[in-house]
């Protein structure tokens, strides 16, 4: 990961982050870096930094004394509904960045019920919340939060920025040779990102697609991973690794030059960016977020998570008529411009703002 900051408009603080004592992070000098800025609005992401309201004695009251108003900012994501954490624990839904599901220890699941017991001690202490999708309405709400408090804001990266890239990209020569069966990936290379299963796509296919391509963006742990799965498959000849890309245009030109975004397994941000370059998208359960932007049919298709078969289904329907992925693509495109950017998403925040403040 890569965070640019070089056109940022606004003050900047970077804090160090140390473990605290129930062994999860928290910053150093919080307190007195608030007192010295005097905010009218913090806001903070539930997990991991609002355990320390409840397990660090004293820390809520400090934080009230700064005088300014609390919003918890979540997903929320691998989240029970209160009073149904078993059901939710063993059904394995609970996923991990290893794609460990720990759902069937019984030592397993009174971890998982303290944390959700946790939870419905520091969820109500906010002003507010933010979260990203509109189930986390009734989500948030069954841990005690009052419906008036719970906003619900899309996650966008900077679209002006990204429509303006695409616009410089279409007067750029194609940075690939031009194949209409090529899909794309862009995202930390980690095992829930099921990168694995658009490779075997790949092999699957190739009876009915031999010219089908994979553009893999990107770094990461499961790199050589991937990389020797390619082989063992035979599929290196139609899968590009291209490493990390951190630039809107030379991001763009790659995207362009595919014909599909398909995200094989969790994520979020990236199927804005494909669809800020007119992509059609192909993703299963990615992290709430994509119930907003993919539309079945519309500008893209769902899978069935962790559904191999699933997902070669809807490769082979985006291949299979002409036309398609432009007219999907151009639906991705209007979605962004029109109701998921970064102008609607700063709306949703600044209605939160306002109630927060006039109450």
């Amino acid at each position: 990961m890569k965070e640019d900051a070089s056109n940022t408009q606004f003050r900047l603080v970077e804090l160090p982050e140390y473990k605290a004592w129930y062994g999860k992070a928290f910053f150093e000098n919080l307190i007195p870096t608030l007192h010295e800025i005097k905010p009218d609005i913090i806001v903070m992401s539930a997990w991991p930094y609002f355990l320390q309201l409840i397990l660090n004695p004293f820390f809520y009251r400090r934080l009230r004394k700064v005088g300014a108003k609390l919003i918890c900012r979540d997903i929320p994501f691998n989240i029970s509904y209160w009073g149904k954490s078993k059901e939710y624990y063993y059904s394995g839904q609970n996923l991990t960045e290893d794609l460990s599901t720990d759902g069937k220890t019984f030592t397993g699941y009174i971890y998982f019920w303290l944390i959700t017991c946790i939870r419905r001690l520091y969820l109500p202490l906010a002003d507010a919340h933010i979260n990203y999708f509109d189930q986390a309405r009734h989500i948030t709400g069954s841990y005690g939060v009052p419906q008036e408090k719970i906003f619900i804001a899309a996650n966008s990266p900077d679209t002006d920025e990204l429509l303006a890239a695409y616009d410089r990209v279409l007067k750029e020569p194609d940075i690939l040779p031009f194949n209409p069966y090529r899909l794309i990936h862009v995202g930390r290379l980690v095992k829930w990102k099921r990168v694995d299963m658009l490779i075997q796509s790949i092999k699957d296919l190739d009876g009915h697609f031999p010219e089908m391509e994979l553009v893999v963006v990107g770094f990461g742990p499961e790199e050589d991973a991937l990389k020797e799965l390619t082989e063992n498959l035979g599929t290196s000849a139609h899968v590009r690794f291209v490493g990390g890309v951190y630039d809107s245009v030379t991001l763009g030109r790659y995207l362009h030059s595919s014909s599909v975004y398909v995200l094989g397994g969790m994520g979020g941000l990236s199927i804005n960016d494909a669809m800020c370059f007119a992509k059609p998208v192909i993703c299963s359960v990615a992290d709430g977020t994509e119930k907003r932007l993919v539309r079945e049919g519309y500008n893209g298709y769902y899978f069935e998570n962790g559904n191999q078969g699933s997902l070669n289904n809807a490769i082979m329907k985006i291949f299979s008529e002409p036309g398609l992925i432009k007219e999907l693509g151009g639906n991705s495109l209007k979605i962004i411009k029109n109701e998921v950017n970064i102008h609607t998403v700063l709306s949703e925040y600044a209605g939160a703002f306002q109630y927060v403040l006039s109450h």
